[in-house]
């Protein structure tokens, strides 16, 4: 008995003396020494950021693979030890291992004051250094946020040099969640209030992201370290884990550079940009739309920190690439390091990159992602939150989390809707306070967003983003200038540029000087334009030189060109030194009030040009009132498709991103084969670079004018329209067929159709978009509208038995009126007072419009578009739309064609051939009689033609005036039809035709 107590003695104490020592060595050095060394690597080049490690050198070939470790970890996680060492497994199997080291920033020379920017270029110089060095491609490798810079120095290069991109728990999405499985609405709602200085003006030490990282999973943490206590005694037992033991308590961890996480934060968790497009690497907008190489992604089948939603995303921020996928039961660690990884993570990364070079089947855990996978996989309800709980409660637990889902969901609206009413009432707000003296200019609000974000990106061309201080810096060099060649306040100034970024520097200049910028049209008449607009000078860019040198009597300035001075007649101001100019006593920024003259722009040609004069006050009633309709916020990019010098891209696309804080991005220049008179001056509109700067500048809200976007519903299917992030296309004008087509195929962004007079007050809005060819509503701020009885035949408001006018019924065509100002009533249009009441003051528009029982209001025809035939005046709205419901109709004009006094009716229609339509010989009269039963039958037209293509203005708005001009289509070529006596379309033929010329005599006015 007594040796067997001695015994067990003795072991205790050989246990707990073990335990001691072993855990003085721990105290003193922090762990063992197991007398691990690391694998034997060369450092190949040594940059300011990064140094490249190769390992193995001198092993032998094989296919490349370039290891990127997150900002928080070091290099070492893929060679952690001997045992545990992911570029080990790969030599073994073949590969050729290199690794990123990005150092310890704390310890490194100006390591603290690194960028994102920094680290996507460094991965980027390193593949070229691989390549340089090996004459192969290289497949790059990424975990966590490293495997973000792959995506990121991929889409970068496009591909260039790329064999293929792997990551592990890599985010691509963050709409639904953040890293650390935060929830989404955080970063709009939370990170959106901290300054840029105070976000990146610290950086995140080692020890608080490994905190951070432990207490997503304490039980873990605290059973690990437990463990590792009461194994204390068994040295061998803990020596194989100890180096990764270490590496994840406590060496592995360095700090968090303050500017890379402000710019991680603020473009990718904030504004989600991996998903969108438009992050800025360098001075260039990049999007992973451009990775046109394989992705294999490892995902996490329990993964805390990046859940499998969030991996995901990748399939749709790539449209281009095959995506390929390995899941495991993992966590986030668990995927690059422990016994796991090395039995199937590193093999099959091996596996991945031989194949890729041809040489072994695809790995078993690897499979290629498919359509179905991708729809089912755009995200889980709830999040990564419900994720988790679903993790918690187990598959049984379907009642809970159908609960938890459900309350998620309703939370996630409410907080939606309240931060979208938080976000637009102080610009509604606002907008009712604006008062004809009260100061309000777009210079003003420009100068608000630059002190607010002077770092962020304001507007982007060409694949370049450029800030609003860089902006703000450019327009006050621009006024120094306009000074110096004397510019005043009110002076008007024409405008004569295409679409370029000094364009729009010098529109923001005159403003901010007090000045007026008349915008002149590149294919319009320059004389008569400047005429109207009262022009005291006119700048130009060299594109526009030689133009704006035969204007006479008016001194031409030459601005955006190379600084040489003189440039033929014209004065160069780039050569004028903004430094030198002194600023005159009387000059203050942003001088402007609301009721001050702005811009004038231009509409209509010979007979019909106007010119359109809009105030500080108009342009600001638009500009809030797209931002509050639109809900714009920075996280938005509005693409602009027209150029400065049309109404939409001043009123909408600028002024809606100016006041909701959104970048604005400006189309590229293209050649436009159609339009007006052969190769329009106006830029043109090409299907394939919309979606490829749309993927670049993460466009999510895109304008249009009229049938603008017909050319992009008609367009063969782009790769990089799948998973688009476009949310609105905003505009005017747009055909009911149309916005039906383009809310189908680009499902499910919407169209938000806008109805405004240049001139007056008046915007009407359809918000909800549940009805096509609806203008919807007035908007909160603008000018009161109503209907109104109208004599088309005179040409005058109806008077009730009291003289006052008629207010229309539900139904009921009639004038659209909008309220005005008794203060601005001089300048109004077509004034009328006492119209409803004696001393009220309206406005008319000119556009017949009719109201529905829900309160929606129709455009049934502009005034100047009556068609005065023999039966009566007929509106065009009602045969547009009637047609245009046909499946096979792309495009439906309606005009007059004279005969003797009086006009026929008629319809000419493009039909949808390009995208499977059907042929003009198919069209059937019975169609067009079916189709047209919905309109009154003294409304309908005389005569329906088939025609090729509808011509249309640059700003594609349909031409009439050519179809006019052509008169009676000929007979019996199938591609006409008239209106027999029965109401019923048949072909035309010579008869009818003959019957259609004579002539009936006009009704006599009223």
């Amino acid at each position: 008995m007594m040796p067997a107590v001695a015994k067990t003695l003795l072991k205790v104490g050989s246990r707990l003396g073990a335990t001691a020592q072993n855990a003085l060595e721990v105290a003193r050095f922090g762990g063992f020494d197991t007398d691990e060394d690391a694998s034997p690597c060369d450092v190949v080049t040594e940059q300011r950021v990064y140094r490249l490690r190769h390992y193995f050198p001198g092993a032998g070939g094989g296919p490349v693979v370039l290891l990127v470790p997150p900002l928080m970890i070091t290099a070492e996680v893929y060679d952690i030890s001997s045992r545990v060492s992911a570029v080990r497994v790969l030599r073994d199997l073949g590969v050729d291992p290199w690794v990123v080291d990005f150092g310890a920033p704390e310890r490194e020379p100006g390591g603290l004051e690194r960028t994102v920017s920094d680290h996507v270029l460094a991965v980027s110089d390193a593949v070229d250094r691989i390549r340089e060095a090996t004459g192969r491609d290289v497949h790059l490798a990424g975990y966590s946020q490293g495997g973000m810079f792959v995506y990121q120095a991929a889409a970068y290069r496009r591909s260039e040099g790329i064999a293929s991109v792997v990551t592990f728990g890599s985010p691509a999405d963050t709409s639904v969640g953040l890293p650390f499985g935060l929830p989404s609405w955080l970063a709009s709602e939370g990170v959106e209030r901290i300054p840029d200085a105070l976000l990146g003006g610290f950086a995140v030490p080692g020890w608080v992201t490994r905190l951070g990282f432990q207490l997503l999973s304490p039980v873990k943490s605290v059973r690990s370290r437990v463990d590792f206590i009461l194994q204390l005694h068994d040295r061998e037992r803990l020596a194989p884990r100890e180096r990764q033991r270490r590496f994840l308590e406590r060496e592995g961890w360095v700090s968090w550079p303050g500017p890379a996480l402000a710019e991680f934060i603020r473009q990718f968790i904030q504004h989600n940009r991996m998903l969108t497009g438009g992050f800025v690497i360098g001075d260039r907008l990049v999007t992973l739309a451009d990775i046109t190489c394989p992705v294999l992604t490892f995902l996490g089948e329990v993964d805390e920190i990046a859940a499998p939603p969030m991996v995901r995303g990748i399939r749709r921020a790539a449209p281009r690439a095959e995506v390929y996928e390995a899941s495991l039961r993992a966590g986030h660690f668990g995927l690059v390091v422990g016994s796991l990884a090395i039995a199937r993570t590193w093999p099959a990364v091996a596996a991945w990159a031989r194949w890729r070079d041809g040489e072994e089947e695809l790995p078993e855990i690897v499979v290629p992602v498919t359509g179905d996978e991708e729809a089912a996989s755009a995200g889980l309800p709830g999040g990564p939150a419900g994720y988790g709980l679903q993790l918690a409660v187990g598959v049984g637990a379907s009642a809970a989390r159908s609960a938890y889902r459900t309350a998620t969901r309703a939370v996630h609206g409410t907080r939606q809707l309240g931060g979208e009413a938080a976000q637009n009432l102080p610009r509604l707000a606002r907008l009712e306070r604006i008062q004809s003296d009260t100061r309000m200019s777009m210079g003003l609000l420009l100068d608000e967003q630059a002190r607010r974000m002077p770092d962020e990106v304001f507007f982007l061309y060409q694949g370049r983003g450029h800030t609003h201080d860089a902006a703000r810096r450019r327009i006050d060099a621009v006024v120094r200038g306009l000074i110096h060649i004397g510019v005043r306040r009110g002076d008007a100034v024409g405008v004569l540029m295409g679409t370029r970024p000094t364009a729009l520097a010098l529109v923001a200049a005159l403003n901010r000087l007090g000045a007026v910028a008349v915008l002149l049209r590149s294919d319009g008449d320059l004389a008569a334009e400047a005429r109207l607009g009262q022009v005291t000078r006119i700048i130009a860019d060299p594109g526009h030189a030689a133009a704006a040198a035969k204007l006479e009597g008016v001194p031409g300035f030459l601005l955006g060109g190379a600084g040489r001075g003189e440039r033929g007649p014209l004065i160069d101001m780039e050569a004028i030194d903004p430094d030198r100019v002194e600023l005159p006593g009387w000059y203050r920024p942003n001088p402007g009030r609301a009721g001050d003259l702005a811009f004038v722009v231009f509409r209509g040609e010979g007979d019909q040009l106007r010119a359109s004069r809009i105030t500080n006050r108009r342009w600001a009633l638009s500009a809030f009132g797209t931002a509050s309709s639109a809900s714009l916020s920075s996280s938005d990019t509005v693409y602009s498709l027209t150029p400065l010098q049309h109404p939409s891209a001043l009123l909408m696309s600028l002024g809606g991103a100016v006041a909701g804080g959104a970048r604005l991005a400006l189309a590229s220049a293209h050649t436009d084969p159609g339009g007006r008179g052969g190769s329009s001056p106006h830029k043109g509109f090409d299907p394939e670079t919309f979606w490829d700067e749309a993927r670049r500048y993460g466009v999510t809200v895109a304008s249009y004018t009229w049938t603008l976007l017909g050319e992009l519903v008609n367009a063969p299917p782009n790769p990089a329209e799948r998973h688009h992030a476009v949310r609105l296309f905003i505009g005017s004008g747009m055909p009911r067929n149309l916005w039906r087509r383009v809310e189908e195929r680009f499902a499910p962004a919407r169209v938000l159709e806008f109805y405004a007079s240049t001139e007056g007050e008046s915007v009407l809005v359809n918000l909800s978009g549940k009805k096509p060819g609806s203008l919807g509503r007035p908007l909160p701020g603008s000018a009161e509208v109503r209907l109104a009885r109208y004599d088309l035949e005179s040409g005058r408001l109806a008077e009730g038995p009291d003289g006052f006018a008629v207010a229309c019924e539900p139904g009921e065509i009639g004038m659209l009126l909008a309220r005005v100002r008794l203060s601005a009533i001089g300048s109004a249009a077509r004034p009328v007072r006492g119209v409803f009441r004696p001393e009220d003051a309206w406005t008319i528009t000119g556009d017949l419009f009719r109201r529905d029982d829900g309160g929606d209001f129709w455009l049934v025809g502009r005034e100047t578009e009556l068609i005065r035939t023999a039966d009566g005046i007929v509106p065009p709205g009602p045969i547009r739309d009637a047609l245009g419901d046909l499946p096979y109709v792309d495009a439906v004009a309606v005009y007059g064609i004279p005969v003797g006094d009086t006009e026929l009716a008629a319809a000419a229609v493009s039909l949808r051939a390009a995208r499977g339509g059907r042929a003009a010989d198919a069209v059937k009269p019975v169609d067009l009689s079916e189709a047209l039963l919905r309109v009154e039958p003294g409304l309908r037209p005389a005569i329906v033609r088939i025609v090729d293509e509808v011509p249309v203005t640059a700003g594609r708005r349909l031409r009439t005036a050519p179809l006019r001009d052509e008169g009676v289509p000929a007979a019996g070529d199938g591609r006409a039809f008239y209106r027999d006596k029965a109401g019923a379309y048949r072909p035309l033929t010579d008869a009818a035709r003959r019957r259609l010329l004579k002539a009936p005599p006009a009704r006599e006015a009223r």
